[in-house]
């Protein structure tokens, strides 16, 4: 199998909102959520601490963006089940 090289990700934020979004780089981005490094979404910038509660590994940037558009269709609690039960 293939490395897994683009990630879609949930974020809780301090506000108790959800964030999602797409990465090559899983830990600079969450560091760039938390403002420990320049860069993150302004939406994240005026809700820290985020936290990641989701990770979904895919093949390439196309298919990480098609996951990460069907992410934000779905509701919040269906968002939640994800992350509930670890899938």
């Amino acid at each position: 199998m293939a490395e897994q090289s683009w990630v879609v990700y949930l974020l809780k934020c301090g506000d108790n909102t959800l964030y999602c979004g797409v990465t090559n780089d899983l830990d600079r981005r969450l560091r760039q959520h938390n403002g420990e490094i320049k860069g993150g979404a302004k939406y994240t910038q005026a809700r820290r601490p985020c936290e990641l509660v989701y990770q979904e590994g895919c093949e390439d940037k196309s298919s990480a963006m098609k996951r990460e558009y069907n992410l934000k269709q779905l509701s919040r609690i269906q968002k939640e089940r994800l992350f509930e039960r670890g899938a």
